[in-house]
């Protein structure tokens, strides 16, 4: 554990950085007592290399102290627990502080971030749209920022469902500090995770470094508000440069906060109006972590030979053995479109229906046993 508290606190050692050093002296422990000089040879920045070759021990001993407590870990790259789509990242942290359930990581995200300055319809759009896509089984990610992300944050627990917090400071601090009890309460079903080690302030720089991790462990990120300079829009970019999807909120041409969206839109952002668009986009993303759930006891109701619960039967019925789009099916049914597209990724793991060309659904023509 020391030598990976180490790494983490040694700046610009990412993953990749990581993974090269343990190829080189074999384990944490030979990286944590290498001489200066041959730390230096792997081509580490000096600042690292200070940092390694003489470890600042009472900070070392600050984060043992705050891994000491319950429901906290040091998740480090290259393990299980370590979130597979972050890891594909170049620049993926080699580290990560976690306080809540390290399993929330592994789930199918979707990140929210704007303004922190939102109008109240767009707090309001960012909690409607966390709280049914928490409902469509994805946990919603963001950055515990005043505004959208809280917006986003609340949504998805009014919903019942996951959230994720990604923090620009040391896990032992919370910014703003009134969102406390908000981190609290995220990290009970979530988590509140952060590559940065205890006492580590809100420094500026610190919040793109951030976001790359917001970007990082989504399949798509969706920006509600944003000005034209905004730090959401960096978040939007590094979603792009990662292969993650973008999606993002048109506006009234009178709302400055719209033009950052406009202007993601037309740099090819795809312009959503509902949370069905989102969720038919990142279904096919979605399927493999859905998959893997649905092997777990937990997560077993709905899938593989479970009995289909009331909107499953109702959308079974709906949809026939010729292919249907989705708005026909909301209309057939008389459930939301965020409720039908969540039941239809359940029916398509559970082999009941198939999607079609043109985002359309028919019946698997095979009787359930």
């Amino acid at each position: 554990m020391r030598g990976w508290l180490a790494l983490a606190r040694a700046p610009g050692v990412d993953a990749r950085r990581a993974r090269a050093l343990l190829e080189r002296f074999g384990s944490v422990a030979a990286i944590a007592g290498a001489p200066a000089a041959e730390l230096a040879a792997c081509g580490l920045p000096p600042a690292a290399v200070a940092a390694l070759a003489s470890p600042d021990e009472a900070a070392l001993a600050r984060d043992r102290a705050w891994l000491d407590a319950d429901g906290r870990g040091l998740v480090v790259c290259g393990s299980e627990d370590f979130p597979p789509l972050l890891a594909t990242l170049p620049d993926a942290p080699a580290a990560l502080f976690v306080q809540g359930r390290v399993d929330a990581l592994h789930l199918p995200q979707v990140a929210i971030v704007g303004s922190r300055r939102p109008t109240p319809a767009g707090r309001a759009l960012a909690f409607a749209f966390a709280r049914e896509l928490a409902a469509a089984g994805f946990a919603v990610t963001s950055g515990l920022a005043a505004g959208i992300d809280a917006a986003a944050h609340r949504g998805a627990l009014a919903a019942g469902g996951r959230s994720i917090a990604v923090c620009g400071t040391g896990p032992d601090l919370v910014y703003p500090p009134g969102h406390a009890p908000l981190a609290a309460e995220l990290a009970v079903s979530g988590a509140v995770v952060t590559e940065f080690p205890t006492g580590v302030p809100p420094l500026p720089a610190h919040f793109p470094l951030r976001n790359r991790i917001i970007s990082g462990l989504s399949l798509g990120v969706l920006v509600v508000e944003a000005a034209q300079r905004s730090g959401s829009l960096i978040t939007a970019r590094l979603a792009a440069e990662q292969g993650r999807e973008v999606f993002a909120l048109p506006g009234s041409v009178a709302n400055p906060l719209a033009r950052g969206c406009h202007r993601l839109i037309r740099d090819g952002a795809a312009l959503v109006e509902d949370v069905a668009e989102i969720v038919a986009a990142l279904r096919p993303a979605a399927l493999p972590a859905a998959a893997a759930r649905a092997t777990q006891p937990a997560a077993s109701v709905g899938f593989s030979g479970a009995p289909l619960d009331r909107a499953g039967k109702i959308l079974l019925n709906a949809c026939g053995f010729e292919p249907v789009d989705l708005d026909t099916l909301v209309e057939r049914t008389g459930l939301s479109a965020a409720a039908v597209a969540s039941t239809l990724l359940l029916l398509e793991l559970s082999g009941e229906i198939e999607s079609c060309p043109g985002g359309r659904y028919c019946r698997v023509p095979v009787r359930r046993a």
